[in-house]
């Protein structure tokens, strides 16, 4: 689909969605569990409903009724099951180290999954007791079963992996050892693991790199899904950009784990004041300052901070960011050309972006087949002089299906265009 989006500001309230990380994890582990759990203020998009069917094809019974979700463990796992992950990494590493500790899976999925790497986990379960057919092909498939109580995996490329292996430990004994070498990429999404971990029984100690998981899997019985810092990014940056002091953003928490939430001290250095009160979050003020930002731990939010970075004066530095070229899109190349299509200044480095403030114009963006370039183009309209027409919006179901619908309630035009007006 094609759209072409404009506007000065937005207003309103928007609540904002469920967290698509924390419930990926919520459901695994719920599946792994003695009895039944329930999961309520679900929000479901493409990805999610990925773990969902996989889930069914391997480990367990789920119900959906609205936004409540209903997970119910099987004793019975087929080795052979064959589990679509469609273009969701983080079901299919989170799910791959299970299912070996389970007895074995097939996996398969679309778009540029099979290209996304699994070489730090290859030798890993290769060197304890199971055996895979060849990366980068799929169907992906794995037999055996996983052993042992010391595991070592390279934690520099993604925290998926480590955080798979957190969530198989349980299932091969009462405590299993992780020790993580070289640098640990995105540790606040491993927090987020532990954090998911412990409401069902498990605990998770670190040191010096060396996670140690204790327990058995049990029933949390009933959680609630936390907001989502990283879909958030996308409306405050909006606010701030556009100068939208009427508009509110609700359903995140202050106190929440995820790393994303790193973007109110980014808006914040920025020159921005965020306020929060009555649970809803609100952004004044101009910004005054450039920025010089570490996307080690939130490689998430780049492209919505490289369109926060072209409404701020000077040069803002993106770094620690190599990991983006694994993403949906190679996001490195697909936010450059997404910031000069729309008449921006930006440029790629070796290992992130550099960005000049300057006036945006509009134009048409390629959605590169990534949620987070369109969303990002969608936001960037706010400042452009002419509107933004953005090809291939059908990607934000990957994450957050009902955008358009909710962007287009805090009033920004959307318009849908046919093949002929393309």
């Amino acid at each position: 689909m094609t759209v072409t989006v404009s506007g000065r500001a937005l207003n309103g309230v928007t609540p904002i969605i469920a967290s698509k990380s924390v419930v990926h994890r919520l459901l695994i582990c719920a599946a792994l569990c003695d009895a039944p759990t329930v999961i309520e203020g679900v929000t479901y998009s493409e990805d999610i409903e990925a773990t969902i069917r996989c889930l069914r094809a391997g480990l367990a019974d789920v119900t959906c009724e609205g936004d409540r979700v209903t997970v119910i463990p099987r004793s019975d796992r087929d080795p052979g099951a064959l589990l679509d992950c469609g273009e969701s990494g983080s079901t299919l590493r989170f799910l791959l180290p299970i299912m070996a500790a389970c007895g074995g899976a097939r996996f398969t999925g679309r778009g540029r999954l099979s290209q996304r790497p699994l070489t730090p986990i290859y030798p890993v379960l290769e060197a304890h007791g199971c055996q895979l057919s060849a990366e980068g092909a799929f169907p992906l498939a794995v037999s055996g079963c996983l052993q042992g109580d010391l595991f070592e995996i390279d934690g520099s490329l993604s925290s998926q992996f480590v955080s798979g292996l957190l969530m198989a430990a349980p299932l091969m004994g009462d405590t299993c050892r992780i020790r993580v070498t070289g640098e640990m990429a995105s540790y606040p999404y491993i927090a987020l693991t532990i954090e998911a971990l412990s409401r069902f029984g498990i605990t998770v100690t670190e040191e010096n790199g060396v996670f140690t998981v204790f327990g058995r899997y049990h029933s949390a019985g009933v959680l609630t899904a936390e907001g989502d810092w990283s879909n958030a990014a996308f409306w405050l940056v909006g606010a701030a950009i556009s100068h939208s002091e009427a508009f509110a953003l609700s359903g995140v928490s202050a106190e929440s784990r995820q790393g994303d939430r790193a973007i109110v001290t980014l808006l914040e250095q920025a020159g921005f004041s965020v306020s929060y009160a009555d649970n809803a979050w609100r952004v004044a003020g101009d910004s005054r300052r450039s920025l010089c930002v570490d996307a080690e731990a939130i490689p998430d939010l780049v492209p919505i901070v490289a369109v926060l970075a072209s409404a701020l004066p000077g040069e803002t530095v993106i770094y620690n960011a190599r990991r983006l070229i694994h993403k949906e899109s190679n996001r490195l190349q697909s936010v450059r050309d997404m910031l000069v299509a729309l008449g921006g200044k930006a440029a790629i480095t070796e290992d992130g972006l550099r960005i000049q403030g300057s006036c945006l114009q509009g134009g048409t963006v390629q959605g590169c087949n990534d949620h987070r370039i369109v969303m990002s183009a969608a936001i960037a309209s706010l400042i452009c002089k002419n509107p933004v027409t953005i090809v291939g919006t059908e990607a934000v179901n990957k994450s957050y299906p009902t955008f358009f619908e909710e962007i287009e309630k805090r009033g920004v035009s959307v318009c849908h265009l046919s093949g002929d007006e393309i």
